[in-house]
């Protein structure tokens, strides 16, 4: 009986007529959406918050800051419980975070509160489903497509705050900002369930493979690079050691600071205050969120076809240019245009990087290795969101922020230019066995 038990083939919990990795991208699409959509939401709370407690800019901001640090030193804690319990598990811890964080925005009246709900709270809920839930799913399920998958997983992040920043703009105006804040928690309610029933954390669960493994694609630079997906753990000193690994966190840094720190916090407050109205300046971040969808998914496509790390030089000197040019803006039309450059890049940053850590350290490592990558990345967004706001309270304005903000993203540019891509694996001679392929 034992024999016949082990034998019985495992079968996924729906027959689909496609790849069952597709649906499990659809899955933590929607918990990344939800996620970040939630994490983003303080920033349209900034202006509410002031009128009605008092609160300095600089306060908020530190809060805001906190939350996005923590969503950070989340990553490496995330990348841990991902490979120990599998992303099925972290994907509904983290939103049961956020529910029980947001819902206590219900009952704050003090700083204190604010600074633990959406700061703390938030912060770490947002954190476990963040950038190493997607490099990790895209890297376990998809060999052929990866950079597809990647990319779509990339763009989940800003297509929360197209859904979730107008939404929750227009609940606040005419609802209140307590009672705008708790429809936050509706689709995270609805997520749980089918995540519980639907969500499996690796193709062999459900007696598949990858999807295309085993199939080289001939003539392409899509095959895999440097290690296999059978590599074994990497210890901490061979991480730590490798020169790809700290110009990751370099560029990685700069791109928290110029998005998540310094966009995403600070400049719906800037538009308002140059004379945008409240629900113009969110639709801004609506339109570069649904540019950033064409965009992050386009950069993954890429990813698949050209040198990685070139391909992430281009998206932050683009960004630079963007930023660059901000201070200079002071009309809707002109915002405009600034939302169609910097939202094509806005999260395309995250597909070849990403695929550069695959590569470099292993797909089995992703995990581990790129959840202390994407902590750099929020260590750079909080310091430049609470940056951002002094700049704003000491001078009155945002622009030597932005300013700023574009140089640091040129440089970004240049150490993405100095990664060292490992060479790509040759197809093996007929009749051999394909590894990682």
């Amino acid at each position: 009986m034992e024999n016949i038990s082990s034998d019985t083939p495992k079968q996924p919990p729906l027959s689909l007529p496609f790849y069952y990795g597709w649906l499990v991208v659809s899955l933590c699409f929607l918990t990344t959406l939800t996620s970040a959509g939630i994490r983003s939401s303080p920033q349209v709370l900034i202006l509410p918050l002031q009128d009605e407690f008092g609160w300095s800019r600089a306060m908020i901001a530190s809060a805001i800051s906190m939350n996005l640090l923590l969503f950070g030193v989340a990553g490496p804690i995330s990348g841990y419980l991902i490979d120990r319990f599998g992303p099925r598990k972290v994907m509904m811890g983290s939103l049961l975070l956020l529910i029980s964080g947001v819902s206590g925005t219900i009952a704050m009246t003090e700083f204190w509160q604010f600074f633990l709900v959406w700061g703390i709270i938030v912060g770490l809920g947002a954190g476990g489903v963040g950038s190493v839930l997607t490099a990790t799913v895209g890297n376990r399920w998809f060999v052929a497509r990866r950079g597809l998958a990647l990319g779509i997983l990339g763009s989940a992040s800003s297509t929360g705050q197209l859904i979730f920043l107008p939404f929750f703009m227009a609940m606040i105006a005419y609802s209140g900002w307590r009672i705008g804040s708790m429809t936050l928690i509706v689709v995270a309610l609805i997520l749980l369930p089918v995540i519980f029933l639907f969500m499996r954390d690796d193709p062999a669960d459900i007696g598949l493979e990858p999807y295309g493994a085993g199939q080289a694609e001939a003539g392409g630079t899509a095959s895999l690079r440097g290690m296999s997906a059978k590599s074994a753990t990497i210890t901490p000193r061979q991480v730590l050691g490798h020169p790809t690994f700290w110009l990751l966190c370099g560029s990685f840094f700069v791109c928290g600071g110029t998005a998540n720190g310094l966009i995403g916090t600070h400049l719906i407050p800037h538009e308002i205050e140059i004379g945008i109205p409240q629900i113009a300046a969110a639709s801004l971040v609506g339109i570069m969120g649904a540019l950033n969808i064409v965009g992050t998914t386009f950069s993954g496509w890429m990813v698949d076809r050209v040198q990685p790390q070139r391909w992430l030089a281009l998206v932050y000197a683009l960004r630079g240019v963007s930023l660059l040019i901000l201070p200079f803006v002071h009309n809707f039309s002109g915002l405009v245009v600034f939302a169609v450059i910097y939202g094509l890049d806005w999260f395309a940053t995250v597909p070849p990087s990403m695929a550069i850590t695959a590569d470099t350290f292993g797909r089995e490592n992703v995990g581990k290795v790129y959840g202390w990558i994407f902590m750099s990345h929020q260590i750079g967004a909080a310091l430049m969101a609470s940056a951002a706001g002094a700049v704003r309270d000491y001078v009155g304005d945002y622009n030597y922020a932005f300013l700023s903000g574009g140089v640091i993203a040129m440089i970004a540019a240049g150490l993405a230019l100095q990664i060292k891509v490992p060479p790509k694996v040759t197809a093996p001679p007929a009749g051999a066995q394909t590894v990682g392929a």
